[in-house]
């Protein structure tokens, strides 16, 4: 890796540069659809663990360079990594020598609790969920604290309370308590200069009938997934199958806010499934998915989740799902697959079986225990909604 200081041809997107170098680093923003911030280099089938995805138009110091990615300072002792295709170096203001927060106001709708803090610019950050007790975390790079007063309104619902600390002298830390347990999802972004933190609500009755649930088929399309070691059953083509029986099982439970990814065999892109759900604002989404291995003996259901509000819907799921005689692979935390990775919503990615496995092969291609699947996930969400205060 070169040092960005020696040569401004480092950078991609850049069109001249001075003779003489005066800083340490190249303004940038951040632009695309989806735009993600990485802890670091490491990668593998899943890509590098990632911080989290971001807004555009957020104002990043770009201080190396690999072939496919930037080095970004995020503040003094923070640094982190963005995909080449996420930045642009055009149109920059003039950056200010420090940035300010300012008041703070947390006010709720007529369904939604959301928490203002007003920025001097946009600036990037990360969240995440704490429990026991439920916590909604904001970090904030690059700025120093002029907030003085924090403004919370009665129209609140959800939040509990709000409050900051400044953990580093370029670093603001929001805290949000929020009034029940269960974390139900949160979207971040910024509204003008304003970053804006919008909280769900946890339903007055938690009611399997009066939820909006998304049911997405992995893969489909040009995206074939695995395939079965003696059927040569396509995941995508089984995935399909399990989705709609969950669907006809949710139906059958009373359920008539239901969003599906795909009802055929067409390719989609993770990320335009992520921005769906964004769009349809679901209270649950589940992809189903049929895992594989180089080892034939491997076998098993798993669930998955990254963020650790919404592992006691997985954990529920997991347990009706052994139920159905399979062997147990795990409930599987910090997962990086792409539609775990959205706070927006409540999520759990479901590897039904191994294709690669024989005797898991004979079971998920049986349309008898595709239904039985489906009734056990819905018995999953059931009991999960049961164990809600």
């Amino acid at each position: 890796m070169k040092s960005a200081i020696i040569s401004c041809l480092l950078f991609m997107g850049i069109q001249a540069c001075s003779q003489t170098v005066t800083q340490k680093y190249i303004p940038a923003r951040s632009v695309g659809k989806l735009p993600a911030i990485s802890y670091g280099l490491g990668d593998d089938r899943l890509g590098g663990a990632r911080m989290g995805y971001m807004d555009t138009e957020l104002l990043f110091r770009v201080i190396d360079s690999t072939a496919a990615l930037y080095h970004v300072q995020l503040s003094k002792y923070h640094t982190a990594y963005v995909d080449k295709a996420f930045l642009r170096f055009d149109s920059l203001p003039q950056e200010k020598p420090f940035y300010l927060t300012g008041s703070m106001l947390a006010k709720g709708d007529s369904t939604t609790d959301s928490v203002f803090i007003a920025m001097d610019a946009k600036l990037p950050y990360k969240s995440y969920m704490e429990i026991d007790p439920a916590k909604i975390v904001v970090e904030i790079f690059g700025v120093q604290s002029n907030t003085n007063w924090i403004t919370q309104l009665k129209t609140l619902k959800e939040v509990k309370n709000v409050y900051y600390n400044q953990v580093e002298d370029d670093v603001l830390r929001v805290t949000i308590e929020l009034l029940h347990r269960q974390h139900w999802g949160y979207s971040i972004g910024y509204k003008g200069k304003s970053l804006c933190i919008r909280v769900k609500r946890q339903p007055a009755k938690p009611d399997l009938t009066k939820l909006k649930i998304g049911i997405d088929a992995g893969h489909g399309g040009t995206n074939t997934g695995a395939d079965g070691v003696r059927t040569g059953a396509s995941e995508k083509t089984l995935t399909l199958q399990f989705a709609k029986a969950l669907e006809k099982a949710l139906k059958k439970k009373g359920v008539k806010r239901i969003v599906m990814t795909r009802t055929n065999d067409t390719t989609y892109d993770n990320k335009d499934r992520i921005l769906l759900y964004q769009r349809e604002d679901p209270d649950i989404v589940i992809s189903l998915h049929l895992n594989s291995s180089g080892n034939p003996q491997t076998k098993g259901v798993s669930t998955y989740y990254k963020h650790i509000g919404y592992r006691p819907l997985t954990a529920a799921i997991l347990k009706r799902m052994l139920e159905l005689r399979l062997d147990e692979f795990g409930n599987v935390g910090s997962f990086n697959f792409m539609l775990n990775q959205p706070t927006d919503f409540i999520n759990s990615l479901v590897e039904i079986a191994f294709l690669s496995n024989v005797q898991d092969e004979k079971k998920v291609v049986s349309p008898a225990f595709q239904t039985e699947t489906a009734n056990k996930i819905v018995l999953g969400i059931s009991d999960w909604l049961k164990n809600l205060k």
